[in-house]
């Protein structure tokens, strides 16, 4: 068996969901355009630049729906998939992964992401295990806007990446093959740890990377 792991924001979809997930908090209202749409701006800009301060984003992220009922918070994320994130997925997409699914590949989806925004697109793409930033709990269920355990980002994704494969009873060198695409440099420490890294739609920096070092680029969106 292979193993095939896929980023998501940028390499199976063309946005980025979690910023995107925050543009749909100021679009329905649960939080101010003037300021906290600046600020995830500038969030997303320290992302880009390989600068984020990922516990202080996803206290903020979740700063918008947090405090809500669950129920409340899961029925704008049926919206938020509804109307922005199914119209992102691509055909492409679903065929790659589809692809690996047919060839009897183990496939996981490894994001920075947090759980609570990709759950419902990982299950969209068919994909059964998913590897995303854990959101800590209070004792009452409540979200508290801290991070649960190691974050899958950076070199987190290699410490989750091993805890998910021994939680299957595997290990690395179980697998003849093991593929990442990636679209970021963020991803870089996985994509080295990979016998098979694969630049997808990647951005300037990681193209570059790529070129130099000879990995396959794949380019699933115009």
């Amino acid at each position: 068996m292979n193993l095939t792991l896929f980023d998501l924001d940028g390499t199976l979809i063309p946005v980025d969901s979690d910023h995107a997930f925050g543009g749909f908090m100021v679009e329905v209202g649960w939080v101010d355009a003037s300021v906290w749409g600046r600020r995830n701006d500038e969030f997303f800009a320290q992302y880009n630049a390989g600068t984020l301060d990922l516990p202080a984003y996803i206290d903020f992220a979740t700063s918008a729906w947090r405090a809500r009922p669950l129920a409340e918070a899961l029925a704008m994320r049926e919206r938020f998939m509804a109307e922005v994130m199914r119209p992102a997925l691509r055909p492409e997409a679903l065929a790659l992964v589809e692809r690996h699914r047919a060839a009897g590949d183990l496939i996981a989806i490894v994001t920075a992401t947090n759980v609570f925004v990709t759950t419902p697109i990982a299950q969209a793409f068919g994909v059964e295990h998913l590897i995303a930033v854990d959101l800590q709990r209070d004792a009452d269920g409540r979200y508290t806007g801290a991070i649960e355990g190691i974050p899958s980002f950076r070199e987190g994704k290699i410490a989750r990446v091993n805890a998910w494969l021994q939680g299957l009873g595997a290990q690395w060198r179980d697998f003849e093959r093991v593929t990442f695409y990636s679209d970021s440099t963020n991803d870089l420490p996985l994509l080295e740890r990979v016998s098979h890294p694969v630049a997808t739609n990647p951005s300037p920096s990681l193209a570059a990377l790529a070129t130099e070092r000879g990995w396959p680029q794949l380019h699933l969106f115009a």
